[in-house]
């Protein structure tokens, strides 16, 4: 089948427990004319049998296990098999509202001009999981659409693409770290048609195994240098944005060694995760359900 209205990719490695939470909920909701596209980068946790298990029972469509050389190369990968008409990355422990995903790729079915929706966000540490916070790129987004800068960030967990526009905005930077904040500027350094959705379509779940809790500070500082001059970026009053402060100051905490400060200590018990995160998507539908969110197009 090759008319798939979104293709759901996942790329993971050794997250097992996060993936039986996360996929089961996608697998459990999922519809007609949609496709679940995993890669595997030669997990040693379990993974690897488990996603096995799930496509020889027909609940996911594709799958890719083997070795790959850094987190960019995985989701390129995962991007180049997806056979529908827009594609959604899902982060292996981030909880996303399906519904909210779909009121946006169906703006985009019926807007076919458009290369990619972005939305607003929410953020949440999973050792304070009642303390959701709310975050916007909509001023930036404004300022970009009205000519006024260049490039703008946005966090990739809350991003759209059509897949025939990969061919105009093309594929994750290898090189970069922070694979997701070169790829924002870069779309919008290119001009894409971006359009805005101001509801809620992700909730990023931080914790001492999240894949930005284990990055170098001083490397994305370089890399955010570089990425700044390349694409005309002033930055947020410092040459990474707020979400990526965010991400960078949970991981400096966490990996701090030989220090007097609270680090952060985040439930360890995955039954009692998996509460949370039930918890967490109850959350961001009723947030989505208590709003009166629109599109704004680049053109406006």
């Amino acid at each position: 089948m090759d008319n798939y209205k979104i293709s759901f990719i996942f790329s993971t490695r050794n997250r097992l427990e996060y993936l039986k939470i996360t996929l089961a909920k996608l697998v459990a909701e999922l519809k007609d004319q949609e496709e679940i596209v995993v890669v595997d980068g030669n997990s040693t946790d379990g993974s690897t049998a488990y996603l096995q298990g799930l496509l020889n029972e027909g609940k996911i469509h594709q799958l890719l296990s083997e070795p790959d050389k850094g987190q960019a190369h995985g989701w390129n990968k995962a991007m180049l098999m997806a056979r529908g008409t827009i594609i959604k990355k899902i982060i292996d422990d981030d909880v996303f509202d399906y519904g909210a995903i779909r009121k946006c790729a169906a703006y985009m079915i019926d807007h076919p001009t458009i290369d990619v929706i972005i939305s607003n966000d929410l953020t949440v540490a999973l050792n304070n999981y009642k303390e959701i916070q709310k975050h916007s790129r909509l001023s930036h987004f404004d300022q970009w659409r009205k000519g006024l800068k260049p490039s703008f960030t946005f966090g990739d967990v809350h991003l759209l693409i059509r897949r025939t526009s990969l061919s105009y905005i093309g594929l994750y930077h290898t090189g970069y770290v922070m694979m997701d904040w070169e790829y924002a500027l870069h779309i919008s350094y290119l001009k894409a048609n971006i359009a805005y959705y101001t509801g809620f379509n992700a909730l990023s779940v931080y914790h001492d195994q999240s894949i930005s809790a284990l990055k170098d500070e001083k490397y994305i500082t370089d890399q955010g240098d570089r990425a700044g001059i390349f694409y005309e970026y002033a930055g947020d009053r410092s040459e990474i944005s707020t979400w990526s402060k965010i991400k960078i100051a949970i991981g400096k905490t966490i990996n701090k060694q030989n220090n007097k400060e609270v680090t952060l200590h985040a439930p360890t018990d995955m039954k009692e995760i998996a509460t949370i995160y039930q918890y967490l998507q109850s959350q961001i539908a009723q947030i989505n359900a208590d709003g009166d969110f629109k599109f704004i197009e680049k053109g406006e």
